[in-house]
């Protein structure tokens, strides 16, 4: 059995197993709770020590072996540019369905708990820290727009001093074949700590949340599901030379390593390496564009903050104008950008997206029950768009393997 069908059933299994413990409420102490959390904590924990090192060699080695570095431009205005009409294009599905199916219109706001309001980072302040003035502080608290700068910056001097960084540049393309190694080691385990994470998800939440909320939370799946395939596949469509069908199977295990684990950030290694060997976009771009797209590119959190803010507006019987939907369009997409790929920080810039239109964040706790479930499937849309915006970059920079792609 290859690993992506351990994985599979490890999942399916976790979920099956979560839910039924929930069900019949089996050992529901602390003590149980605690031992399930390690095992998937553990496994996390292992990716998230591979991001920094795995993200800075392969940006520096791509951007190193540019022969010309004007490419490096190109290719993040590019990706950038991608990024940001994807997610708007996100956004506005989001407003659009959930304005035909209209969820909350029927739910009490008596139902409204408790939300500890968290403030979300000034668009200024993101742009303004791209430039880390402490790369090592950079570095170790896993700042990835600080690490790309730095990485870029690293690889453009490699390149331009040229004979003298041969030693160095040996060196760096050794420590990212180490690392991605790592990656290989490390995916031995994962059948078992996406088993884990899954349990430890349905255990404590079981499917009850979601049948309470659930126009919000079927509203929200729809928009995700018509958003991965038909404007990504409609992407790589309008490329005339991918097809779709092979590069979605072949995106599988990135998908299941980000539901399992509801991190962008956690499942760069295992997206770098799905699209740079499965995929076959060239390492010059992959390096660039996958740890850029688990930073800015967060069209699943685009989309849940369009529902939420429709289903919240709905539930305390406020009308949303024109107006309003345009400023959440405009704010939900440039907050995106600020939004490290983490598990639960869409929550946090959802209450941007609430201030701007003059709805509470208190109304965040209506569906803050089911949302690491809505996280989970989120973030597999999330790292199929960075792979989808790697391929059709690749493709323009004449930097793709068609025969790998299709094969």
């Amino acid at each position: 059995m290859n690993l992506s069908k351990k994985i599979f059933l490890s999942l399916g299994f976790g979920l099956l197993l979560g839910s039924l413990f929930n069900y019949l409420n089996l050992f529901g102490g602390e003590v149980f709770l605690n031992f399930i959390e390690i095992p998937g904590s553990l496994f996390i924990s292992s990716l998230k020590m591979l991001i920094v090192p795995v993200v800075f060699f392969s940006i520096v080695c791509g951007v190193s072996n540019l022969t010309n570095i004007a490419t490096l431009g190109r290719i993040g205005s590019i990706s950038v540019l991608f990024y940001l009409i994807t997610t708007c294009i996100a956004i506005t599905l989001a407003l659009i369905f959930s304005s035909l199916i209209d969820p909350g219109v029927k739910k009490d706001v008596t139902d409204v708990g408790t939300f500890i309001k968290k403030e979300a980072p000034e668009l200024k302040n993101v742009i303004i820290n791209i430039i880390p003035s402490n790369i090592f502080k950079a570095f170790t608290e896993a700042n990835m727009l600080q690490v790309i700068f730095f990485a870029v910056l690293f690889g453009i001097t490699l390149n331009l001093i040229k004979e003298k960084s041969s030693k160095i540049k040996e060196a760096t393309l050794t420590l990212n074949d180490i690392f991605l190694k790592m990656i290989e080691v490390i995916m031995y385990f994962a059948p078992y700590g996406v088993f884990f994470l899954i349990f430890k998800t349905f255990f404590t939440q079981g499917f009850t949340a979601i049948f309470e909320l659930g126009e919000y939370f079927f509203t929200v799946l729809l928009v995700l599901f018509l958003h991965l395939v038909f404007t990504y596949g409609g992407i790589l469509l309008l490329t005339r030379k991918i097809n779709i069908l092979k590069f979605f199977y072949k995106m599988k295990n990135s998908i299941l390593f980000a539901f399992s684990t509801a991190s962008s950030a956690a499942t760069i290694p295992i997206n770098l390496k799905t699209v740079e060997e499965s995929l076959g976009v060239q390492k010059s771009v992959a390096s660039f564009t996958v740890p850029l797209g688990a930073t800015i590119n967060m069209d699943g959190t685009a989309i849940m903050q369009g529902v939420a803010t429709v289903f919240i507006a709905n539930t305390y019987g406020v009308d949303l104008s024109i107006v309003d939907y345009l400023s959440v369009i405009l704010v939900a997409t440039l907050a995106s950008i600020g939004t490290a790929g983490v598990p639960g920080v869409g929550l946090i810039m959802l209450t941007m997206v609430l201030s701007q239109v003059g709805l509470p964040a208190e109304g965040i706790a209506l569906i803050i029950g089911i949302d690491r479930i809505l996280d989970m499937t989120r973030t597999a849309v999330n790292v199929t768009g960075d792979a989808t915006v790697s391929c059709v970059v690749a493709l323009a920079e004449k930097k793709l393997d068609i025969k790998k792609i299709n094969s």
